[in-house]
């Protein structure tokens, strides 16, 4: 996957500080071993001098098996005594070694010129969270969905809102306790203020807690970011289609509020079909009607829709009305 400078060097700058923190807190360690035991400081001297006798000893020609054994043997047995030290204190064994985030690649990004998988995670975090800068993660879970709202009261035929809502909110928590990247794709619709939002964010939240690779974004957010991307020679390489395409889960939002055009409508069915392909997970949502969405979009992605995720029909009255109307209800509404 390709991405802008920025997104490297911003990583690179993440891998350093970890190296230093790392080495900085070895010599923490160093110290607080050298005032407990000023034998192991000595120890460590002369283990650093023996290796670099050895190193002479190659230069200098002569005996050098016999010679290199001599000083493998007397290493040995000062490292054999600085490991006990070490370990009469309660130490762990690495206890002078730097504890390096990624011991593969000790915290640089590259192992013998070839990126650390490491880093290739980092990069990945970086670009999520740079398209999910603006998108408010934080503030819904499912605990403050309040079905209270949603009517009690059933049309002569079929569910309450209340009772419909209570089957999509426990079907929304299982989803997000068993997310895997064999889930479904989900298509959340209905009419607005109803919840699809409040949702989609708690299912991301809890998603990004199991430490999946999640991109939430709007559809007029989507489109104006991969429209820059397509058309401005500065923003080429951003990264943003293949972050879409390679996230865990994505999540649109507000499917059909962006500026219809060619270029929406195709980009639109590219990235629904690119995720269906690769068989990554999506959750959209809309306000349209499917007969809505097939006017918007035309045949293909309407059929990509039907075909390809699991429908989630919200009802009840706009939640964001009845809260600048009135208390909230306690009752049969």
């Amino acid at each position: 996957m390709s991405y802008p400078t920025e997104v490297y060097d911003q990583a690179l700058g993440i891998l350093e500080k970890r190296r230093s923190l790392a080495e900085q807190e070895l010599e923490k360690r160093r110290s607080l071993l050298y005032a407990r035991s000023p034998r192991a400081q000595q120890l460590e001297r002369t283990i650093a001098r023996t290796s670099a006798a050895a190193a002479k000893t190659v230069l200098a020609g002569g005996d050098v098996k016999s010679a290199l054994e001599q000083l493998r043997d007397k290493n040995l047995a000062l490292q054999k005594e600085l490991a006990d030290i070490i370990k009469g204190f309660g130490f762990p064994e690495n206890y002078l070694d730097p504890w390096y985030t990624c011991p593969l690649c000790r915290d640089r990004g590259d192992i013998d010129g070839k990126m650390c998988g490491c880093m290739k995670k980092l990069l990945r975090r970086i670009a999520f969270d740079r398209l999910n800068a603006s998108s408010p993660l934080e503030l819904c879970d499912f605990d403050s969905f309040d079905l209270n709202y949603y009517p009690k009261t059933a049309p002569a035929e079929g569910r309450s809102p209340y009772d419909t809502m209570t089957l999509i909110l426990k079907f929304c928590r299982r989803y997000a306790d068993n997310f895997s990247l064999l889930s479904d794709s989900l298509l959340m619709q209905g009419g607005p203020g109803l919840g699809k939002t409040h949702l989609s964010l708690a299912i991301a939240r809890e998603v990004i807690d199991k430490d999946f690779g999640v991109v939430y974004v709007s559809a007029p957010t989507l489109m104006s970011q991969l429209a820059k991307e397509s058309f401005d020679y500065s923003s080429k390489n951003s990264g943003v289609s293949q972050a879409l395409i390679d996230c865990d889960l994505l999540i649109l939002d507000d499917l059909g509020t962006e500026f219809g055009t060619r270029f929406s409508t195709a980009a639109m069915y590219n990235m629904i079909n690119s995720r269906m392909i690769t068989s990554k997970p999506t959750i959209i949502s809309t306000n349209l009607t499917m007969k809505e969405l097939q006017e918007s979009y035309g045949s293909r992605v309407t059929s990509r829709l039907i075909g390809g995720l699991k429908r989630l029909e919200f009802c009840g009255r706009d939640i964001r009305q009845l809260k600048r109307m009135k208390p909230l209800p306690t009752g049969d509404t």
